[in-house]
């Protein structure tokens, strides 16, 4: 019995399509690095323009210009690209408050003016009980002093701060 060998040959058009592809994806390349800017991202979309191709062949194949097809494919994958990143953009910023924090930074810097015009004593008796929340007990037992002692500190520290910052209480 004789051996009988068929040659395998390829769908219809996909050989045209290996053509077509060693012909233009080259010059597809060179194209989006210069619309893109980024060699990798070109090479990217030119990819995905060739399997869009490639998918289909059997109705770009017959067109009359198959290479105009293929870039216009690729300029409305890079329209949708930017639309991706532009929507991205704005669910990503839109969102973030953007707070004045000039007044606040005034004041801060007030009330560090007035802190350093206070005496010594009365500065450091005012951030412990105020600001560290100790009693004035624990605050005399660090300054060396009387709870009694801290307490007319803070006092004073406290009118000092008020005439200063313009504030009634």
């Amino acid at each position: 019995m004789r051996e009988v060998t068929l040659p395998i040959e390829a769908p219809s058009g996909a050989l045209d399509f290996e053509s077509f592809f060693r012909a233009e994806y080259r010059s597809l390349c060179q194209a989006l690095v210069l619309l893109v800017g980024d060699a990798f991202e070109a090479e990217e979309i030119a990819q995905e323009t060739m399997t869009r191709v490639l998918e289909r062949w059997d109705r770009v194949g017959a067109m009359d210009s198959p290479a105009g097809y293929a870039y216009r494919t690729a300029l409305n994958l890079q329209r949708k690209r930017i639309r991706r990143l532009t929507v991205r953009a704005k669910r990503r910023f839109a969102s973030v408050p953007v707070a004045d924090i000039g007044a606040a930074a005034s004041d801060r810097h007030d009330v560090r003016r007035a802190l350093q015009e206070l005496p010594v004593g009365q500065r450091a008796a005012l951030i412990l009980v105020d600001w560290l929340d100790m009693d004035t007990d624990e605050a005399g037992r660090i300054l060396d002093l009387k709870p009694a002692s801290v307490r007319v500190r803070l006092h004073r520290a406290r009118a000092a701060l008020r005439d200063v910052l313009g504030e009634t209480s």
